[in-house]
């Protein structure tokens, strides 16, 4: 199944985070906290202003974001767990 988000909304699957700390301690799944990190998987045309005019999303797919703890959405498709948010819930890119 594809999946297309709607006007300035983007979805974005969670970057898993390491299990174990640095000084080797290994952390339940029960302990963890979800990670607000995140990679596009796909991006939404974009909003539009008073006047109609289409405004593009500053994301593309493929780039990894952060975004705040409560923000999205959580839907599942195919299987796989994924954020559908709005542009304005990322807080910006990584960039290597």
């Amino acid at each position: 199944m594809k999946f297309r988000p709607l006007h300035d909304r983007v979805v974005v699957k969670r970057v898993e985070e390491d299990t174990k700390t640095k000084g080797g301690i290994i952390i339940p799944d029960t302990a963890q906290e979800k990670p607000m990190q995140g990679k596009i998987v796909a991006v939404g045309p974009g909003g539009r202003d008073e006047s109609g005019k289409l405004i593009p999303i500053d994301l593309k797919k493929g780039d990894v974001v952060l975004f705040g703890k409560w923000s999205g959405t959580e839907i599942k498709i195919d299987g796989e767990e994924l954020l559908i948010m709005k542009e304005s819930d990322v807080m910006g890119v990584m960039e290597k």
